[in-house]
């Protein structure tokens, strides 16, 4: 009985497959969104303010970021905790696949989360017009909590590992 379960426990990793191969699908959308916003930039660009043009690039390098991330949470996850890439020899292969555990895959989603707010703000920022001083401080504080999180996260992980 004990060796079934653990067989069944084992096996259900592959449960996790679908979910890495809808995160794919995730991408898609993303490139979807990032290429209407990059058309909208194109059509407006003889008549565009200049901070309104940087907006809008912002939100293009936000995408690509929220694009990156879901990416190596995609395959890193996949590697880890459902089956190695079996990636043929004369294909190309990125150098951070099978080096990305699951502690310095938690470091490099808390770093992205941190640019990619960061980037965030930089665009609150930019229509700080349009924003009460209440709302610029809960963006600041919760940018702030972000930061502190990754700092937290890293250094746990530093005393965790030696």
């Amino acid at each position: 009985m004990e060796r079934f379960i653990e067989t069944l426990m084992y096996r259900s990793r592959w449960l996790l497959a679908p979910i890495y191969l809808g995160l794919s699908l995730a991408v898609l959308a993303l490139g979807i969104m990032f290429f209407r916003e990059l058309f909208h930039l194109i059509v407006e660009i003889p008549t565009i303010a200049e901070a309104n043009m940087v907006l809008m690039v912002l939100s293009l390098i936000d995408l690509a970021m929220v694009g990156g991330l879901l990416v190596m949470v995609m395959m890193s996850g996949y590697e880890n905790f459902v089956s190695q890439l079996d990636i043929a020899e004369d294909e190309e292969k990125l150098n951070w696949l099978g080096k990305m555990d699951s502690s310095s895959l938690k470091a490099k989603i808390a770093a992205s989360i941190v640019a990619i707010s960061s980037i965030h703000l930089l665009k609150v920022f930019m229509g700080v017009k349009n924003y009460d001083d209440m709302q610029l401080m809960w963006y600041v504080l919760i940018h702030m909590t972000f930061v502190a999180s990754a700092f937290a996260m890293g250094y746990l992980d530093k005393i965790t590992k030696h």
